[in-house]
């Protein structure tokens, strides 16, 4: 497995060693001793799956109380992913990475509990994968907008963006419940 340092050290992009032949391919997306050695000794309890069309924006989504680690790709179609440091304590606070993560380019992302974390998907559609360290709680789940100025997130959007109602209605930055 390979890690691409990002500018918050603690998220990670990871590229994982893809063995492929006339037949097709395979690789290892998760093993727990391999990820304890890169430093995410995470035990998963839940798995996630989306499937999303082009300019959908999910996020920035995070979970004041059972705050949720995540390690999430995408599976079909390409997805921009972001992450914003929540944790007030941290030198990163307020501050967010991004990546693309696509089918064809087989990246994972490490995003650890203390992360607003969302995505916009870039082709056609998207299929996206999420295994999480805790239970979602639906009455410990917040929202920071998306498109929050103080935030100033370059979206990749080719039209309106389409969002669920708790997207469109998130809470800005400066009034989020952040963390410690």
């Amino acid at each position: 497995m390979k890690v691409i340092p990002t500018a918050i050290p603690e998220v990670l992009l990871l590229e994982p060693k893809v063995f492929g032949d006339d037949r097709g391919y395979f690789y290892e997306s998760w093993n727990r001793r391999t990820f304890a050695e890169l430093g995410i000794d995470a035990e998963f309890v839940q798995d996630n799956h989306s499937k999303s069309q082009k300019n959908v924006v999910r996020g920035l989504h995070y979970q004041i109380e059972h705050a949720q680690g995540k390690l999430v790709r995408a599976t079909a179609g390409e997805v921009y992913d972001v992450a914003v440091d929540l944790r007030r304590s941290s030198p990163t606070f307020g501050k967010w990475v991004s990546f693309t993560l696509s089918a064809s380019n087989r990246r994972m992302a490490w995003i650890p509990p203390g992360f607003g974390h969302g995505f916009c998907v870039t082709s056609d559609s998207a299929e996206f994968l999420y295994k999480t360290t805790d239970y979602w709680s639906p009455a410990h789940e917040r929202t920071v907008l998306w498109n929050d100025p103080q935030l100033a997130i370059p979206w990749p959007l080719t039209g309106e963006p389409l969002l669920a109602a708790k997207d469109a209605t998130g809470r800005l930055f400066a009034q989020a419940e952040t963390f410690a």
